[in-house]
């Protein structure tokens, strides 16, 4: 999603696995994206169900909703004796998730509801042990346990597969949450500690470190500093700015807990399907968790005497309007100052004025949402843009919610004086007034998109409504159901007149003034936080000297000693592990029709009612085809087409290919012309989504992908769409102009990412010039991309020849897979639509291999040795590494099963790598990844406060596993089998999902339909001796110089040690810089192109 999300996440996301996934600009615009808590979860209408009278021990039904428009009912109740509350989401689903929710309010800058987070994990009263609850998480078919700290609330998460592991882990979740241990030693690793060298680290530092001078987080904390009075909470850094974490104490977040971390401020909030309803859930609750509230003292009703309810009746709710327009400018380091950021925020309506709310949603949308809404034309789609985003955004607060819209990749020259510029552009809008035929696309586009996303994440769809009512709704519950009926506001909205949309335009944001925050990129700033940083430690280390930098160690030491105690066997053992019999696996009938000649998969017995189906619907056809049938109101048609061909020399070319793909103008079949905007509206009024990128999770990115999404009804139009636009687009000039102009906009804010930075260094080192991926890197086209607007200038019939012979190469008919998924038997004429639109281009031909990111390896990438590349940017402040070692390859390979669960002995939240590196505060996340479809394995390092120390423990623990003096035990083995589980079953969890591993694992992959539910009697077979011979194998070569390669990117002031460490150990370093100039970023990307990079095709979870 374009704008900054102010969430803290306890665990790192998979940062940069080294994958090959498309650059960021290889995205269509339309890709959807996980709108978490960033703007209100959809849902719609329900039959509210009250029943008051109702009770289960303890507990008093508050509300009851059926929802009308999909299978859910949603149940709230509250404890009158502990105020404790329940809320159940109930629906068919494979996977059970919670979110157990604490509203955290706090008045400054010092952290406590971020680090108190992190500690939460380290022990409880009655499980006073490290990791335990992950540990037993991982052993109830879960992959760990996970939490983020927003501005308002810090949530609690976990997810399991099937009912059992989640009801016996509930109650020690709950333990940890309200009785943690909060000790002095597990401050120390989690949060803050100086090290032996005299630097500060912990987890909470380095993840803080890693965006404390970012422009996002600036920005926002300037903003939160305008928009609201002293004495407000919503004006703190509840993740705790680095100067307040240096000299926070445990004593502060042990008196923050007692305060905020009570029964009447939590909900438990429980998504999916338990076998006895709610009353399995409730049952757990009232028996296991209440009598522990109660024998704290905890007994004092909802409202306990002198409680105020956060935000809501504390001074944070005196939210006054804006009264005048106010501008600040905030410098953010970066050497690069071409390119600026801006926030404009106005105040919207109170939060329970949803109808409103939605009214703006939907105007954002109609605004921003595709290259031919108002503000995208005229900011966006030029060939001189002003910016290269704008989003309009709503955060919900107490009294009124925030209306902030981004803006991003602004030049600094229009900086200043783009807020009244943006207004004016609004108030045209207002007096041109609305065009109703397109504001009718969008609202019912919208809600195609919500019932889409309502059958492939009901629990993430609903939370943030639910969790938004717990912290701002009603008590009584009166105001859940509004909140969640969005079908009927859909229905409202169809009603409204030009008028009514423009006077809302005009109500929030045209007559109130606004905070304005400009975002302004300084390279000084960069040098002079890198000279304070070091003069800030050499300070630290003069004035603890010798002496105290032995006691640092010592106590750092003896911190980790406690953490290291060993968890006694029989609490892990008294935790049953789960029958995989009880998961309910979503059924999958497929039916592989390769193309006449050709020889496919014989199709499962299970799917004898879709080939007769397929074969009541004409003769078969010339080309490939697999239908993958499950129940869905929807189907998508998917085409894969082979790059593998296509020369060299164009690859750069595929990111502005892909970036103008749905906006061009088209011939259609009929002979009708369309302009790119006509293509564009048509696009939107008649599907759900379309996509375009390269691969698919992470894989096969020497493929081109385009995906469309429909309704059921609408089969044929998709599949018209997918001709038309493959071979009917006009490679306009003007269009091509636009597409590489905000390309080249984004390019200065894309390389601020020490994730971005790190995928494409890695890219130039391990893969070749043929590989796609690698040409798409942020590093590639910061050299390719002025040469193309330059030569389109220039001489543009040369580059429309360019792409019309790469549309000639993704067209080759050898190398076309088309897919369908969803409800294939709701379908009148499956098979012969296809023929109608395609057989004309697809005659009979062999088909072409699947093309492997093993073909693709350079030199380096086929013998990894010695290299390493340090990457300096001044942008970051930690450090985002890389180690790549030779892997096993192929998808069927029989050593792939011992590595998986290697893989989880080692990732496991609470395993081996998390304990040793960021259980020491070495790095916010570290975790090792295979590649089998380039044979590679890697290990990461994710914000990194000591990257050299974190490799280092990585080795010991490896090194100690195989000779035996660090213990793999029965438990461990145990957890990460049930692990990978969850990570099965959360891969084919939704109809989507199921049907599209389907088609992955058969047409891609050449394994079996079922092939990760058929390996998971293998990975019960693993034993221990076999993964100790994997790591002695495959990953001890990980951290030999000789046998690996390493990249990293890092904060200017420490890549010279860095360098010196990785010298000594044995690489052949190489240091570079990220510069402002374009040549010095050839130069330097050109001999970076050793190249690298990785992927994780078949590594399920991705939440570390």
């Amino acid at each position: 999603m374009l704008r900054r999300l102010s969430t803290l996440w306890r665990n790192t996301l998979p940062a940069f696995h080294p994958a090959r996934t498309a650059s960021p600009f290889l995205r269509s615009q339309h890709v959807s994206s996980h709108n978490f808590l960033i703007r209100e979860a959809h849902s719609s209408s329900q039959l509210p169900m009250s029943h008051p009278t109702e009770s289960f021990g303890n507990f008093d039904l508050v509300k009851k909703l059926k929802l009308e428009f999909t299978d859910v009912v949603v149940s709230k109740w509250k404890s009158r004796i502990t105020g404790l509350t329940v809320v159940h989401l109930d629906y068919e689903a494979p996977i059970v998730n919670g979110y157990f929710v604490v509203a955290t309010e706090i008045f400054d800058d010092s952290g406590c509801p971020h680090t108190l987070e992190h500690l939460v994990f380290m022990g409880s009263e009655k499980y006073p042990h490290k990791g335990v609850l992950d540990l037993l998480a991982n052993r109830g078919f879960s992959n760990g346990t996970n939490a983020w700290t927003d501005t308002d609330h810090t949530a609690y998460t976990i997810s399991t597969a099937g009912e059992q592991g989640f009801l016996q882990l509930l109650p020690i979740y709950v333990d940890h949450i309200l009785y943690p241990t909060i000790t002095k030693a597990g401050f120390i690793t989690e949060v803050h500690h100086i090290d032996p060298k005299g630097h500060d680290s912990g987890v909470v530092y380095s993840e803080m470190q890693g965006r404390e001078n970012t422009s996002g987080d600036l920005m926002a904390l300037s903003l939160q500093r305008l928009l609201d009075p002293p004495g407000s909470g919503y004006r703190s850094e509840t993740g705790g700015l680095m100067e307040a974490l240096r000299v926070l104490t445990p004593e502060q977040i042990r008196q923050y807990h007692s305060t905020y971390y009570v029964p009447n401020n939590l909900s438990l909030i429980v998504t999916g399907k338990l076998s006895s309803g709610t009353s399995s859930l409730l049952k757990v609750v009232q028996d296991q968790v209440e009598p522990t509230l109660i024998a704290h003292g905890q007994n004092k009703g909802p409202r306990p005497n002198g409680w105020k309810r956060p935000f809501v009746e504390t001074p944070s709710s005196i939210r006054p309007p804006i009264e005048k327009t106010v501008k600040d400018t905030v410098e953010f380091p970066e050497k690069d100052e071409s390119m600026g950021e801006l926030i404009v925020n106005f105040m919207g309506p109170p939060p329970n004025e949803f109808l409103e709310r939605k009214a703006l949603d939907i105007i954002g949308t109609y605004l921003t949402s595709s290259a031919v809404a108002p503000l995208n034309k005229e900011y966006v789609e030029t060939e001189s843009p002003l910016c290269s985003y704008i989003y309009f955004g709503e955060d919900t607060r107490a009294t009124r919610v925030n209306l902030p819209i981004y803006i991003g990749s602004v030049p600094v020259e229009h900086l200043d004086g783009f807020d009244d510029r943006l207004k004016s552009s609004l108030k045209r809008v207002v007096q041109e007034g609305i065009d109703m035929e397109r504001m009718s696309m969008v609202i019912n586009r919208d809600e195609r998109q919500l019932r889409s996303k309502l059958e492939s994440a009901k629990g993430d769809t609903f939370s943030g409504t639910i969790i938004t009512d717990f912290l701002y709704g009603a008590e009584d519950g009166s105001e859940l159901y509004p909140s969640m009926d969005e079908i009927n506001q859909y229905e409202e909205l169809r009603t409204w007149k030009s008028s009514q949309w423009t006077d809302i335009l005009q109500k929030y944001y045209i007559d109130p003034p606004s905070i304005v925050v400009c975002g302004k990129p300084s390279a000084s700033l960069a040098d002079k936080l890198e000279k304070d940083e070091k003069e800030r430690i050499a300070k630290q280390v003069e004035t603890l000297g010798p002496d105290g930098l032995k006691n640092a160690e010592v106590i750092l030491e003896e911190a980790k000693a406690e953490h290291g105690k060993p968890i006694p066997s029989e609490i892990l053992t008294s935790f049953p592990v789960p029958s995989v019999k009880s998961i309910s696996w979503i059924p999958v009938q497929s039916v592989q029709e390769p193309g006449a000649g050709r020889t496919g998969r014989t199709s499962p017995s299970d799917s004898a009612i879709l080939a007769k189906h397929l074969d009541a619907d004409g003769s078969s056809l010339p080309f490939f085809v697999e239908y993958d049938h499950v129940e869905s109101d929807f189907v998508s048609i998917h085409a894969f087409f082979s790059l593998a061909d296509l020369p060299d020399r164009l690859r750069p070319h595929i990111s502005a290919y892909l970036s103008a793909f749905f906006s061009l103008p088209v011939v259609r079949g009929t002979g009708e012309r369309l302009s790119h905007e006509q293509v564009i509206n048509k696009l939107d009024n008649e599907t759900v989504s379309y996509e375009v990128g390269l691969g698919i999770s992470n894989a096969f990115s020497d493929m081109l992908r385009v995906s469309i999404k429909v309704e059921v009804g609408l089969y044929e139009t998709a599949i018209a769409w997918l001709r038309d636009l493959v071979y009917g687009a006009e490679f306009d000039r003007e269009r091509l102009q636009v597409v590489a102009a905000k390309i080249q906009q984004s390019l200065p804010e894309m390389k601020r990412s020490g994730n971005n930075v790190l995928g494409s260094v890695w890219a130039n080192l391990i893969f070749d010039e043929n590989s796609t991926s690698r040409a798409g890197g942020v590093l590639p086209q910061l050299d390719f991309i002025p040469k193309l607007i330059k030569q389109l200038q220039e001489s543009p019939a040369t580059v429309i020849a360019d792409f019309e012979e790469i549309r000639r190469h993704v067209t080759k008919p050898s190398g076309i897979r088309f897919s369908v998924t969803g409800n294939v038997l709701k379908l009148n004429k499956p098979r012969s639509t296809w023929g109608k639109y395609f057989i004309s281009s697809l005659p009979e031909l062999p088909l072409s291999p699947v093309p492997l990111a093993s073909e693709t390896l350079s030199d380096v990438g086929k013998n990894l040795a010695r290299k390493a590349i340090i990457m300096s940017l001044p942008t970051i402040e930690s450090s985002y590494v890389t180690h790549s070692a030779k892997g096993i390859c192929g998808f069927s390979h029989p050593e792939y099963p011992t590595l998986r669960v290697a893989l989880e002995v080692l990732n496991a939240t609470e395993g081996y790598l998390w304990r040793y590196i960021r259980g020491s505060g070495l790095a916010y996340g570290a975790y090792v990844s295979l590649d089998v479809e380039a044979g590679l394995l890697s290990f990461s390092l994710y914000r990194s406060s000591n990257s050299i120390s974190a490799f280092e423990e990585a080795s010991k623990v490896i090194k100690g596993l195989v000779d035996g003096t660090i213990e793999l035990d029965d438990n461990t083995m145990d957890s990460a089998k049930s692990s990978i589980v969850y990570g099965v079953t959360k891969n084919v969890a939704t109809a989507g999902r199921a049907a599209m591993v389907s088609f992955t694992n058969q047409a891609l992959k050449g394994v079996p339909r079922t092939h990760q539910i058929d390996l998971l009697e293998k990975y019960q077979a693993v034993t221990k001796d076999d993964v100790v011979a994997a790591l002695r194998t495959h990953f001890l070569p990980l951290f030999d110089p000789a046998s690996s390669v390493a990249v990293v990117v890092t904060a200017p002031s420490k890549a010279e040690k860095i360098g010196d460490s990785l010298s000594k150990a044995g690489f052949e370093v190489s240091q570079r810089e990220l510069e402002v100039d374009p040549s010095e970023l050839e130069e330097s990307s050109d001999s970076a192109s050793d190249e690298e990079m990785d992927s994780e095709s078949d590594f399920e979870d991705e939440k570390r």
